[in-house]
């Protein structure tokens, strides 16, 4: 019988034909299981019928994926309504999952949408310009390119010396794929800068809340990771935590 660690994934509230369904995009659930090394469990977002309590204790690690939903921003004090998609449910799940995991001090990581999220759950705030222009980078692909050519919209972020991720790479900065329209605004109380991009937004935080490793980055290592070594090394960390060898 395999003794792998286990990794809980959230799922996301979708339409697929007429009904809503519980997903996960498979290149994280593969990305996370083959280069973690680990089984992997699908959490659903349905606050109203399960805890994250009921679970975490059944888990070694918890990773937040990316999505096209945005969060709702009155979970970060903001009054107006933003624009969605909004996935309120897992909103809720989201925020019990960080607070379950850190109290439990089980792995907590998070890949664009979930470094958004954790960073919220924790009292920091967003920002909804990233793919402006001016003074800021555009951290988003224009408008009318093809799928591939969104994920494949890049920029260099620098790590910080002596950081989790540069100890990790070797290196002082990394070459990402950038496809998102919201940012970290005020980083959360506890989070340490591991990477920012060159017009200054944090690109990638760690902490040990509760003695809980936490590692989460704005960009998407589970893209075509099979041909990046760099993307390789995050879900390695991965697994390395799901060990206690972080």
């Amino acid at each position: 019988m395999s003794t792998r660690p286990v990794l809980g994934i959230i799922a996301c509230n979708r339409m697929v034909g007429t009904e809503v369904a519980q997903t996960v995009i498979n290149r994280y659930a593969t990305a996370a299981m083959r280069y973690a090394d680990c089984a992997a469990l699908i959490v659903p977002s349905l606050p109203e019928l399960m805890h994250a309590d009921e679970i975490v204790g059944r888990l070694d690690g918890v990773l937040l994926t990316g999505t096209p939903s945005n969060i709702e921003p009155a979970r970060y004090g903001e009054a107006d309504a933003g624009e969605g998609p909004f996935d309120p449910d897992r909103d809720r799940m989201m925020q019990q999952l960080v607070d379950a995991v850190i109290s439990v001090q089980r792995p907590l990581f998070g890949i664009c949408r979930g470094f958004q999220e954790i960073n919220v759950a924790l009292g920091g705030t967003l920002r909804r310009d990233t793919s402006a222009s001016g003074d800021l980078l555009p951290h988003h692909a224009p408008d009318g390119v093809d799928f591939d050519a969104m994920f494949d919209h890049r920029h260099r972020v620098e790590l910080v010396e002596g950081g989790l991720l540069a100890t990790a790479y070797g290196d002082t900065a990394l070459d990402v794929n950038s496809v998102h329209f919201q940012g970290v605004g005020r980083l959360a109380d506890g989070l340490t800068v591991e990477a920012r991009a060159v017009d200054g937004l944090v690109e990638a935080y760690s902490a040990r809340p509760n003695g809980a490793p936490l590692l989460a980055v704005q960009w998407h290592p589970e893209w075509q990771t099979d041909d990046n070594p760099q993307s390789q090394t995050y879900f390695r960390l991965l697994g390395r935590a799901l060990r206690g060898e972080l």
